[in-house]
């Protein structure tokens, strides 16, 4: 089969669109014909060999692709050839066939594309379990979703929006908040503005009547963490995801008690090994919340497989609106 495979770790240039063996099945396995996979932030993570988890090279990149059902493995009975579904591999994305084990393959409504649920695939899931489980959201709350224009960013603000609650978007390019602000934001929340130690928070209680965000989902990380630490409201939760900003915090405990909030982490791959029952009821919740219209996919760009490189470098760049999803030729 055709993949794109890195062969060291390190830049982009290591990559290369190239022959690759063809997956062979365990018993608990589903080999699925790739139709479409988003690119990630994360795959370029990978790639440059900083991730948490290193796969021996040479690998395919890519997570969550949507596919086709090719073959089953000999103990799968809930899935059989020509079924559409979702496949949250943690690799293996950006190739013709990839392996799945049962537990991480998901039927596709009959009303979502490919490319939808390719563009969906990681954020939506991510920004579900940062908000529902780790993050504990209940009806009525205010969220602040930091890098809202981010991916995961995007999906948290539709949720919240869907399961009703107030969205307020922080983002660092005022040239985005159409983009946040169509997601559903009912506040943009400037993370460049001078002093942000005091304005972020200054922001946050203006358009929380002074209570602060009940949940705060942050994939930055650096000054911005430290800074929303602060707009925390009492008895509030904050959820870390990711560090893109830079510096990794830290932060003194004492803060915790004095506000009685809650930080922590969420690494979603873990959840997709230990509790498979968890992530079937998140992708049964976004599924219905998709079919009835309540969220959607998030502007979507398309490239042929060919154009991996551009489109990775894009993503690297910083200059998607949205998402950048690969494509299959039939």
């Amino acid at each position: 089969m055709r993949a794109v495979v890195l062969n060291e770790y390190g830049s982009l240039d290591n990559l290369s669109l190239t022959e690759f063996a063809d997956p062979v099945p365990g018993p608990e396995d589903i080999i699925v014909d790739v139709r479409a996979a988003a690119v990630n932030y994360v795959d370029l993570v990978i790639i440059s060999g900083k991730y948490q988890f290193k796969p021996d090279v040479p690998f395919v990149p890519g997570k969550g692709p949507a596919a086709i059902v090719k073959s089953v493995g000999s103990d799968v009975t809930d899935f059989a050839p020509g079924d559409r579904v979702v496949a949250m591999a943690e690799q293996g994305g950006y190739a013709g066939l990839t392996p799945i084990h049962r537990n991480n393959c998901y039927h596709l409504p009959d009303s979502m594309s490919f490319t939808d649920a390719a563009s969906m695939a990681l954020v939506y899931d991510t920004a579900w379990f940062s908000l529902v489980e780790r993050g504990r959201f209940t009806e009525g709350e205010s969220v602040l979703v930091l890098g809202a224009s981010g991916g995961v960013g995007l999906a948290a603000v539709q949720l919240v929006r869907a399961m009703g609650g107030h969205a307020l978007a922080g983002i660092a390019n005022p040239e985005k908040a159409d983009l946040v602000r169509d997601a559903g934001a009912e506040a943009v929340i400037d993370l460049a503005a001078d002093n942000l130690r005091d304005s972020l928070r200054d922001q946050v209680f203006a358009v929380t009547d002074g209570r602060g965000a009940d949940v705060v989902i942050d994939p930055l990380g650096d000054d911005i963490f430290d800074a929303a630490l602060r707009a925390v409201a009492w008895r509030g939760r904050m959820v870390v995801i990711g560090f893109a900003a830079g510096r990794i915090p830290s932060l003194k405990a004492n803060y915790l008690l004095v506000k009685n909030i809650d930080v922590g982490g969420l690494q979603i791959s873990d959840y997709r090994r230990r509790r498979p029952d968890l992530t079937a009821k998140c992708f049964e919740q976004i599924f219905a919340l998709y079919t009835e219209g309540k969220i959607s996919a998030l502007p979507t760009v398309t490239h042929p497989i060919d154009d991996f490189r551009q489109a990775l470098q894009d993503v690297q760049d910083r200059k998607v609106r949205g998402r950048i999803v690969l494509t299959q030729d039939d």
